[in-house]
């Protein structure tokens, strides 16, 4: 049986006889859960919808920066986690080595050394923004580059990246300066 166009556009109203299918509704039904499992009370999510807007500058163009609302413990947090799925999020089974995806996607020539390479140089970035002093930076950025240069040697690099592990390293850099600047 084919639909119309007709059909398509609009869909067809149940038969009278047809009980088959439940009405739809706009209301929810049941509890709304947050992502941590509680439950979001209907006044509250409508207060937050009210308040919820886009920025849009001149000409209609979104200015908004997601990153913008970011606490800066949120910042570490959020570099510390990256540097892990890249360099230690998995453990080859049956011994003790660990690797990420920076590895894995090392594996496509080039391209994955390219691309793994430019996120790792967005962490050194978001260390600077995090006020990170320049021999610091520059340091990670040493990290980076003997990392992206040996990486590009096929499986050799590869096996270099999960062993040698820059983002890793890049994070205790920053985590040893941040120690030991004094709390506000």
């Amino acid at each position: 049986m084919t639909m119309s166009d007709d059909d398509i556009l609009a869909p067809r109203r149940p038969r009278s006889g047809d009980r088959s299918r439940a009405p739809f509704s706009d209301t929810a039904r049941g509890p709304i859960i947050d992502q941590e499992g509680h439950e979001i009370r209907s006044e509250t999510l409508k207060e937050g919808l009210q308040e919820f807007r886009f920025d849009f500058g001149k000409d209609g163009q979104f200015t908004g920066n997601p990153f913008a609302n970011l606490t800066r413990e949120q910042r570490i947090a959020r570099i510390e986690a990256i540097a892990k799925l890249l360099d230690v999020a998995f453990v080859l089974p049956g011994t003790n080595i660990r690797y990420g995806i920076d590895g894995l996607i090392g594996l496509i020539p080039i391209v994955g050394d390219i691309i793994t390479t430019a996120i790792s140089l967005w962490l050194v970035r978001e260390a600077r923004a995090l006020g990170a002093p320049w021999y610091i930076t520059a340091r990670m950025l040493g990290n980076v580059a003997v990392d992206g240069v040996v990486g590009i040697v096929p499986f050799a690099g590869d096996a270099f990246d999960v062993m040698f592990r820059a983002n890793m390293r890049n994070v205790r850099l920053l985590r040893r300066w941040l120690d030991k600047q004094p709390r506000v």
